[in-house]
């Protein structure tokens, strides 16, 4: 079995306490290193969670030859430059979701992950986890005909204005917070989308609290969707065709992995087992670097998904639709 890959993560965000469990449960995976703003935040963070080194900087991660690769829970107007910093110095870079809205953001980042000869991929651990492969094939199959329409949502209640993922200086708010799911997850099943429309209700700070959604694919197939960071807690997915649907009620954090195909004559209920979904994009990453596996994501993804998220918040602010 080939080494471990020595990861080290740049910022101490809450993020971090899904991802740094799996870390430690993979033989694939060394976590030997986080890094704050602040040392002595820094060497009380490495504590708790048993990581053996604290850096009172990010450069000072970056410049650890040890580290082989870098998790960036950095907010989300950062996450394009400090994954460029990382790839100059030669790390591979997993960056949390949302890369960014910017196509031009992400283009530059993996430009450098080229120029550097070296891995970058966007980290939307429901990709990597088994139920989103059972669902694309059982797609595929033609379980439910031909696709016509795919439904989802993703919300949960948030009324601090100062959190920072309702701060429109770091671009937060519904749809890169949640919607980036519904985005991701349409784009999957429906391809790449030819026209958009969007429109938000903007909370008192300034972010869009609720975000609604409709994309049109080739093939005359739709997706909606609807998120918010100021409704109940819902979560869910739905590729409906013309002979039946796909429902996931867990779709994105999985931790009930169930895909229940509905038909005009029942109900089966395709029960899989749990994995953590935070584990497998780490490893994924992992195994690329040792040369043992595909990315699952890479550049065309990254930038299709930055593409269709910029032209969704452009058509909530010009109350048009967008076509990409």
């Amino acid at each position: 079995m080939a080494l471990p890959v020595k990861w080290g993560i740049v910022s101490t965000a809450d993020i971090n306490r899904k991802v740094i469990p799996g870390a430690h449960a993979s033989d694939k995976v060394e976590l030997v290193a986080v890094a704050s703003r602040d040392q002595a935040r820094a060497e009380a963070y490495a504590r708790e969670w048993e990581i053996p080194r604290a850096y009172g900087s990010y450069e000072d991660l970056l410049a650890d030859p040890e580290i082989e690769a870098v998790y960036i829970s950095l907010p989300n107007t950062l996450h394009a430059e400090w994954s460029i910093k990382a790839l100059d110095a030669g790390k591979h870079v997993l960056c949390e979701k949302p890369f960014t809205r910017h196509p031009e953001e992400v283009e530059a980042a993996f430009d450098a992950a080229e120029r550097n000869d070296r891995l970058l991929s966007e980290a939307f651990m429901y990709r990597h986890n088994p139920q989103t492969a059972k669902l694309v094939e059982l797609l595929g199959l033609g379980t439910i005909g031909e696709l016509r329409l795919i439904r989802s949502a993703f919300s949960y209640g948030l009324y601090d204005e100062e959190n920072i993922r309702l701060r429109t200086d770091v671009e937060g708010g519904a749809l890169m917070d949640v919607g980036c799911y519904n985005v991701s997850g349409s784009r999957l099943l429906g391809g790449e989308a030819e026209r958009v429309w969007g429109d938000a209700w903007y909370g008192p700070s300034g972010t869009d609290w609720v975000f609604t959604g409709t994309l049109r694919f080739p093939g005359d197939v739709l997706a909606t969707f609807d998120c918010g960071t100021a409704l109940t807690e819902r979560d869910e997915l739905e590729a409906i065709g013309s002979e039946g649907s796909l429902f996931l009620d867990d779709p994105w954090h999985c931790d009930v992995p169930v895909i229940e195909h509905r038909r005009g004559d029942g109900v089966e209920r395709i029960e899989l087992a749990p994995v953590d979904s935070y584990r497998l994009e780490l490893e994924n990453l992992s195994d690329g670097i040792r040369g043992e596996a595909e990315l699952l994501l890479g550049r065309d993804d990254a930038t299709a998904q930055a593409r269709t998220l910029e032209a969704l918040h452009r058509s909530a602010t010009t109350s048009a639709a967008v076509d990409l």
